[in-house]
């Protein structure tokens, strides 16, 4: 097989990788991505018309630096493509009372100086009769939050890529690949083998295979995503309804406006998702998972609670902490990685993948990635 020379390979064109490539081609390297599936597929996490983007962020404050420079990036992005990427229609974080998720939110809205307000449950119903909420119900309005559109995104990064020499192949999965002597890395693929100085990997639910050390601290889930009828759309179109997370005692829930699709579109229970192999090629939602998502919708949301138009299957790869995992491989400082984004990662993508292009190319980063390293489970 033919070897060919690159400065950085991206092993995995998702969410993080397809921005990778953006960053580092833009910087004027020889890119190589490598995805094992096509662009865009729904395999993976990545899928799904919209991911929301929060500001405030009740899984904590370290976040947000990181996420405001992810809604510059968007919205440069967005324009650089001619798309349009980011849609603002502000984030609602709603919980019972001293439950935790908003008090969380505040916290970080009051740290990094957020616009924000803390309002009751009839107050939420109010501007959002959409909802219908327990009266012990307190929410978070932060106005700056919104959802990306999430493939939209990742044709945009690609194409920015080749517009500046990278080079894309897909099905062309990542076998394995070997540091070399010089400070290189060596990548071998069924199609050929392929050398590098820097290797970026972002293969999601794929990455234990690339990187065995997380194989500890890395599980894949499945979580149910769906889309259903609703029986007053009006009350959930774009600029009437924001995004939101909602915590009940049925779990975890995200919910969106409508965009693109007819049908209301809502995802979780958080914690109800459930173990899978990646390499099970079955993406069907469990009957679990879509029952639970339906007894959301007609107790919290009834006018969206109409019959499923789309039902649809995530791949999240988690860590014990559900914090991230952004670091160099152990031992081989010319590889990087980004993973375990928990299910609260897209909206990062495009400020992490111009963090893995500052660790590929000077080893450093101006954000604090301390909390995000993979010795923490060392401790």
């Amino acid at each position: 097989m033919s070897q060919q020379s690159y400065d950085v390979i991206v092993a995995g064109v998702g969410a993080m990788g397809s921005a990778a490539c953006w960053h580092l081609a833009r910087r004027g390297l020889k890119v190589l991505g490598l995805e094992r599936f096509d662009l865009g597929h729904a395999m993976g996490s990545s899928h799904g018309l919209s991911r929301i983007i929060r500001v405030a962020y009740f899984e904590g404050s370290h976040y947000v630096p990181i996420v405001r420079r992810a809604h510059e990036l968007w919205r440069e992005t967005g324009e650089l493509a001619g798309l349009k990427l980011l849609h603002i229609t502000g984030s609602l974080d709603l919980a019972p009372e001293g439950g935790g998720p908003v008090e969380s939110s505040l916290q970080s809205c009051l740290d990094h100086g957020l616009s924000h307000e803390v309002i009751d449950a009839a107050e939420a119903m109010r501007r959002f009769p959409g909802f219908q909420l327990p009266a012990g119900h307190l929410g978070l309005w932060q106005p700056d939050g919104g959802f990306v559109a999430s493939e939209k995104a990742i044709y945009a990064h690609v194409g920015l890529a080749q517009a500046r020499g990278a080079e894309i192949r897909t099905n062309e999965p990542l076998i394995d690949w070997t540091p070399t002597a010089q400070g290189g890395v060596v990548v071998r693929t069924e199609r050929g083998t392929y050398s590098a100085g820097r290797l970026v990997i972002t293969s999601g639910g794929w990455i234990a295979d690339a990187v065995p050390a997380l194989t500890r601290n890395v599980a894949t889930v499945k979580q149910a995503i769906g889309w259903f009828s609703t029986r007053r759309p009006e009350l959930f179109r774009e600029g009437a309804f924001p995004v939101f997370i909602l915590h009940v005692e049925e779990g975890s829930f995200y919910g969106f406006p409508l965009y693109e699709h007819p049908g209301f579109k809502l995802g979780g229970p958080h914690f109800g998702r459930e173990p899978m192999d990646p390499r099970d090629q079955d993406r069907t939602p469990s009957e679990t998972q879509v029952r639970l998502i339906r007894e959301c919708l007609a107790r919290y949301i009834p006018d969206a609670a109409g019959e499923p138009l789309t039902l649809k299957g995530c791949v999240y790869t988690v860590s014990p902490d559900e914090d991230f995992i952004i670091d160099t491989v152990p031992g081989v400082p010319q590889a990087v990685f980004a993973s375990a984004c928990s299910g609260h990662g897209f909206k990062f993508a495009s400020a992490i993948g111009e963090i893995l292009a500052d660790l590929s190319t000077s080893g450093h980063s101006p954000f604090d990635l301390v909390p995000f390293s993979l010795s923490r489970f060392d401790a």
